[in-house]
């Protein structure tokens, strides 16, 4: 049932927009110092991501 629920839900860049399921390749991954592994927007490269159902 979790990997049901997600491939519902999809990520937003709350910088420029940009769409993605969660977890997509489309989404980079970067280490970042004392916070660890973060997601970055291909398109801008703001890490500031949500995520919805």
């Amino acid at each position: 049932m979790a990997s049901e629920l997600s491939a519902h839900e999809r990520s937003r860049c709350r910088n420029c927009g940009f769409e993605a399921p969660g977890g997509d390749d489309a989404w980079r991954r970067i280490e970042v110092p004392k916070l660890g592994r973060m997601t970055q927007c291909p398109n801008c490269g703001s890490t500031d991501i949500i995520t919805s159902r």
